[in-house]
């Protein structure tokens, strides 16, 4: 969609205020990823392929310094880049880490713990199982919710892509119990069961104890159910921060210091999550909107940029656009 003028005039004073601030304090930018793998259905633009994802490694290391999220940037000295990823699923292990060890580049990793050593996949990619895999389904579906109920059709597969699309919105706000409420009807509906699909599925415990002990990889937490945290009661959160910090130092014999909100768009925390952060002992926390770090950043809101399934051009110029953006 083209920008009008006066957006496209916002957009040049952001971005000239952004270079000013670049002179001023040397800034670093942090990449999120989330998999590394080829799938055939991403929905959510999730995976990254091995080839591109190994292009954007090299990139990195031959044109910038690479620095570990959990360090002190306080005295880089050229404009740097840290690379992140969300979630746990294992192909982080049996695809990413090979390409990391190999051109060298460290990461750090956010674990969520909910589906960890179990054949359960999140619950985004169960609803894109249960709706958009190919299978014979009814023509519609019924939600009951609260002594209300609400249908959509899905008799074709562009009905059930726009099912898809609308549901899985209004799924991230529901509190975890809500949220397998509504997937056990659709469970049911589909007539299948909660066991995932083997491309889905997140590390074993003996896979992150394994994979926590590579010299190129740090552990951080990423919440218990991967729920947008502002949707939560601050009891809920602090269930969510502690437990998963917890269990993750349990496994790992470690502690850890780093934390990434799920989802992590401002509308998804709130400063009670930034409290309870602070309370659980980490030292930085990472979102996903995006932005350049600098000394004055916020160590417990730190954004970052999504890194889709580009291939090096478009790579190279989003890099390039990320120092301002």
């Amino acid at each position: 969609m083209l920008m009008s003028f006066a957006q496209q005039f916002v957009a040049a004073v952001r971005r000239t205020k952004k270079r000013l601030l670049n002179l001023i304090d040397t800034p670093v930018i942090i990449l999120v990823y989330h998999r590394v793998t080829m799938l055939p259905s991403d929905p959510q633009l999730l995976a990254v392929s091995p080839e591109n994802f190994r292009a954007h490694m090299k990139h990195l290391k031959l044109n910038y310094p690479v620095v570990r999220f959990e360090d002190d940037w306080s005295n880089v000295k050229k404009p740097s880049v840290a690379v992140t990823f969300d979630d746990g699923y294992a192909d982080n292990v049996i695809e990413a880490l090979p390409i990391l060890e190999e051109v060298g580049i460290p990461a750090t990793f956010f674990i969520s713990t909910g589906n960890l050593h179990t054949l359960h996949e999140y619950w985004w990619d169960e609803l894109e199982r249960i709706i958009i895999e190919d299978r014979s389904l009814p023509d519609s579906f019924t939600l009951n919710e609260n002594l209300s109920s609400q249908t959509w059709p899905t008799a074709t597969p562009a009905e059930r892509d726009m099912f898809y699309q609308k549901l899985h919105p209004l799924m991230m706000r529901l509190d975890p119990a809500r949220r397998e409420e509504w997937l056990m009807q659709l469970r049911r509906w589909a007539q299948t069961d909660k066991i995932g699909r083997e491309v889905n599925r997140s590390m074993s415990n003996d896979e992150l104890r394994w994979f926590a002990e590579s010299k190129w990889v740090t552990i951080g937490a990423h919440s218990v159910t991967h729920t947008p945290l502002s949707t939560l009661a601050a009891k809920q959160q602090r269930e969510e921060i502690f437990s998963s910090k917890q269990l993750l130092e349990a496994l790992l014999g470690t502690k850890l210091t780093t934390f990434s909100y799920p989802f992590g768009r401002k509308k998804d925390y709130n400063q009670t999550s930034v409290r309870l952060c602070r309370e659980a002992g980490f030292t930085k926390a990472a979102a996903n909107f995006p932005g350049q770090v600098h000394r004055w950043t916020d160590p417990y809101q730190l954004p970052r940029h999504l890194v889709r399934n580009w291939g090096l051009d478009v790579f190279t110029a989003e890099i390039q656009s990320f120092w301002t953006r």
